[in-house]
This record gives structure tokens, C-alpha cells and sequence, in this order.
């Protein structure tokens, strides 16, 4: 029931916050949970390296992350190559030198994954508010759907290993699930969209947030955490939320750009 609830809550705000609130309120919202998402990054990444506990405690990315939100999309480049450069230099501070990689590495990697890909989603809300929907929204119905495809009919795993409970049925009733409702929204919202690239943006924003969701899990059970955080109750933590998003969005932007660009 608490699942139940704060998603529909969740739900109802998002729906909100990305066709409705003023953009002011938007970037704020949105960098209040990219922080929350970064934050409970860290935390993985502190349980993965217990030995450098450390890993969590800087704010430098957190600083770097509301920047990279911030900066004129030109400039976003060569902000991203030199805060890699800061990462790597007080990385050194460390008296354990095999503290410098990890650190360094998951710095960036993190303003990358979380504050970059909340930034395409800036990106896209500025295209259209609806196609910002589109990208986020389309892994929601297939989440959905692989869960009671996958429950009923679920015989062959995916990928035991990272998550035993996905099965191949699953993310086939996922990925026909988003097609259908992802082709009939564009075909609605986006009529000049042809059919056939409606239906490989639908499939690529599936298979990418069901990779997200794959990679999620991954780092969670590398680390031996079972949700990222127990910020939303019967949800886990804000990346749990959002994990799959953290891929559609930049794939769809991308794609979109991709299209612009060939035009």
C-alpha cells in the first residue's frame, strides 16, 4: 500500500512539475533530487570501498553538479574535462594511494550519471514539456507491465547474477507494453513524427531504462545494499525512483538531437 501511495504521489507531481510549474520551480525541484540521487550514489560507492568511507563526504561534486545544471550548454564540455582534472588532483590528498582511482573515477562518473543526465532532461523540457514526459513516463508502463507479465508468465531469467527476479518474458512484456502506448502518445502529441522512427524511439527509451534499471541494481548488489536509500517509503531511494529515467532521457534527447541534426 505505501508503494502504492507514493507512487501515485509521485505521479501526480511529476505530471505537475514538468507540464505546468513555472520553469524556476522546475530547475529547483529538479536540483534538489539530482543532489538526493547523488547523494545516495555516494553512499553506494562508500559501501562498495568501505576502506575509503571518505568517498562520500566531499561536496566538490556536489558543487560541480549544481554547475554543470547551471552552465550555458556550450561551456558544459570543457567544464566536464576539467572538473575530471580537479577529481584527479585531490584525489591525491589521500595518504592511501589506492584511494586515488576510486575516488577520481566515481567522482566523475557520477556528475556524468546523475547531474548529467538530469541536465538532458533540462534540455528536453525546453524542447517541449511533452516529450520530457514521453522519455520519463514510458519506462513507468513497462516497469509496470514486466512485473505482472513477468510474475505470471516469468520462466527465463535475465540475468540472475544482478537482478533474480527479471526474467526475458518480463522485458519483452515491458518493451511490447511501451511500444503500444509510447507510439499511440507521439502519434496523438507528435503527429509528424513518422510511425516507424515513433516506434524506435519508443524501443530504444525501453531498452535503455531497462538497462538503467540493470545497472542500478548492479552497483546496489556489488555494494551489498538493498535500496539506495529508504527516502520513499515501499520505493527505497530517489535513484531506485529514477534509475531507468537516468538512461531514457538522454537516449531520447540524444535521438532527438540525432534527427535535428540530419535534417
Amino acid at each position: 500500500m505505501k508503494r502504492l501511495v507514493t507512487g501515485l504521489i509521485l505521479g501526480v507531481f511529476f505530471l505537475w512539475l514538468v507540464c505546468f510549474a513555472p520553469q524556476q520551480i522546475f530547475l529547483i525541484v529538479l536540483i534538489g533530487v539530482a543532489l538526493l540521487c547523488y547523494y545516495e550514489f555516494l553512499g553506494i560507492v562508500a559501501a562498495t570501498f568501505p576502506q575509503h568511507d571518505n568517498l562520500a563526504k566531499t561536496f566538490t561534486g556536489y558543487v560541480a553538479g549544481v554547475v554543470l545544471l547551471l552552465l550555458p550548454l556550450p561551456q558544459i564540455g570543457v567544464f566536464v574535462v576539467l572538473f575530471a582534472l580537479l577529481a584527479f588532483a585531490l584525489s591525491l590528498r589521500h595518504e592511501r594511494l589506492d584511494a586515488v582511482l576510486p575516488l577520481s573515477a566515481c567522482s566523475v562518473f557520477g556528475l556524468l550519471y546523475v547531474f548529467g543526465s538530469w541536465r538532458c532532461a533540462l534540455e528536453l523540457r525546453a524542447i517541449s514539456p511533452r516529450w520530457l514526459l514521453f522519455a520519463a513516463g514510458i519506462n513507468w508502463i513497462g516497469d509496470s507491465v514486466a512485473y505482472y507479465v513477468g510474475t505470471a508468465f516469468g520462466r527465463h531469467k535475465l540475468s540472475p547474477h544482478i537482478s533474480p527476479g527479471k526474467t526475458w518474458e518480463g522485458t519483452a512484456g515491458s518493451l511490447c507494453a511501451s511500444c503500444v502506448a509510447g507510439v499511440a502518445y507521439l502519434h496523438f502529441l507528435f503527429p509528424q513524427v513518422p510511425a516507424w522512427q515513433a516506434v524506435l524511439l519508443c524501443a530504444a527509451a525501453n531498452a535503455a531504462g531497462q538497462i538503467g534499471d540493470l545497472c542500478e541494481s548492479a552497483i546496489k548488489r556489488g555494494a551489498g545494499v538493498k535500496d539506495s536509500s529508504n527516502l520513499l517509503p515501499g520505493h527505497g531511494g530517489w535513484l531506485d525512483r529514477v534509475d531507468s529515467s537516468l538512461f531514457s532521457i538522454p537516449v531520447v534527447y540524444g535521438l532527438l538531437q540525432l534527427v535535428r541534426f540530419l535534417k
